[in-house]
């Protein structure tokens, strides 16, 4: 067993169930989990790793990221989709992506991740969801297990063509027991429903406008058949979404959702911009999720969610920052900022979010949507996932009274260390485990192969 000694912390964000902030704060480590969490005085002096941040840096949890597109990083400010709200914007880019190849798979996940975890991010859910040319999920889940990143890979689908009234192109669709059967086959393959697992499977049929309500509620059933696989789609996110579903249904999207079974505390929504009141309470009640995305919801036009409402209603909360080419960014720090800022703006009212409501919504909130009590919080027995940001930048001049709240309020662009299950993923700033100068050159060769 190898101990780890993180010692010297400016100020330690635990978010425990005290939420303590512990200033000259320690972590010690066990393999991959937190064994004690105090002052450096407090705890051991000695290890087999030690780090001495030397007190200029905020140790927080790795934040979580519950909905992106990772495949989308191939295919930012595409012309034809820049000023399109979100049905124009998939339209333009549907043949596009049906381009995309095994390579293209795994290299667009391991750039996305990358993204994420020099931003903080220590655990993600892709939804991926279109699989031309023979691609297949396995792909994406070599690229992130061989990046480090803890992950919750979703199995998505599109199965309703334009031909019978969906959005996507009738190429690009499914057939519905071959949906299922390779859901049942990624299930058995990969998924691991053990403490501190670095690979869980999702089942996401895309949205309302591209599946059928078969297939939602088969879905629904196979998951639930297999213990900790959990449900996600996109619900409720634009005004044309809701016409869509009143039209196709005569349901709300909240109704809707109800009526193929996909509340409950084994679900979780993406976006939910335009969701009813009444849809919020219900799901409060349920536990139902949702994936807030504050930047592609104000890329696409798409409107601000009632976040503050949702959080009222005790509905669980946690952030996404969607595809990279409908934010066209992969900084979760930076939707941490956005959110926060944006609850402001709709509300009209500065009290209704605060950094630390920002900081709880992109580490326990997204623990809790993503269904872990592992991850999330820092305190003895939970996955030794966190990371380091330096104080010491021109951004956090003048931050002396509050360094917590200046990681929402200032502009925080990378972190500086990054533990992933016990990992060191970043080092000073740089990834331990690939080349990123590598990464790029490769992904912006893959990315001009697609476009042509």
């Amino acid at each position: 067993m190898t101990t780890t000694l993180i010692k010297n912390i400016h100020t330690l964000v635990t978010m425990d169930e005290n939420r303590r902030e512990i200033r000259h704060g320690a972590l010690f480590l066990r393999d991959n989990i937190i064994e004690q969490v105090g002052t450096t005085a407090e705890l051991p002096d000695t290890a087999d790793e030690v780090l001495d941040l030397a007190n200029k840096h905020i140790v927080l949890p790795g934040l979580v990221n519950t909905h992106h597109h990772f495949f989308q990083s191939l295919t930012r400010v595409t012309p034809a989709g820049q000023d399109g709200d979100l049905f124009q914007w998939l339209t333009s880019h549907y043949n596009l992506w049906g381009n995309l190849t095994a390579e293209a798979m795994y290299y667009s996940s391991q750039i996305a991740a990358a993204e994420l975890i020099l931003s903080g991010c220590t655990t993600a859910s892709d939804h991926h969801y279109i699989f031309p040319n023979n691609c297949a999920l396995d792909e994406q889940i070599r690229a992130v297990a061989d990046i480090g990143l803890r992950f919750h890979a979703s199995r998505g689908s599109m199965s309703v063509g334009e031909s019978k009234g969906g959005l996507p192109p009738d190429a690009l669709v499914e057939n519905e027991a071959r949906i299922l059967k390779d859901s049942q086959r990624l299930i058995e393959q990969y998924h691991d429903n053990s403490r501190y697992s670095m690979l869980r499977m999702v089942l996401a049929p895309c949205s309302p406008f591209s599946v059928s309500m078969d297939l939602m509620k088969e879905s629904a059933a196979m998951a639930r058949s297999y213990a900790g696989v959990r449900l996600h789609t996109h619900l409720a996110e634009t005004k044309g979404d809701v016409e869509y579903s009143l039209a196709k249904f005569n349901l709300i999207p909240g109704d809707y959702a109800q009526s193929v079974g996909w509340l409950g505390e084994d679900v979780w929504h993406a976006h939910c911009v335009k969701l009813s009141d009444r849809s919020i309470s219900k799901f409060g009640q349920t536990g139902t999720g949702v994936a807030h995305c504050p930047c592609s919801n104000m890329r696409l036009a798409s409107g601000i969610a009632p976040i503050r409402k949702m959080l009222n209603a005790k509905v669980p909360v946690g952030l996404g920052v969607d595809g990279a080419a409908s934010n066209d960014a992969t900084n979760l720090l930076h939707e941490a900022r956005t959110a926060f800022l944006l609850a402001r703006v709709r509300d009209e009212d500065a009290s209704v979010m605060t950094a630390r409501d920002a900081l709880e919504i992109a580490t326990r909130g997204g623990a809790r949507v993503l269904g872990r009590d592992d991850i999330g919080y820092l305190a003895p027995g939970m996955a030794a996932d966190f990371i380091a940001v330096n104080l010491d930048k021109p951004s956090f001049v003048g931050t002396q009274s509050d360094p917590v709240a200046a990681l929402i309020y200032c502009q925080t662009d990378y972190i500086d260390y990054s533990f992933i299950n016990g990992k060191k993923i970043v080092d000073r700033g740089n990834l331990t485990r690939i080349e990123i100068e590598k990464l790029i050159e490769t992904s912006n060769k893959i990315s001009l192969n697609l476009a042509n």
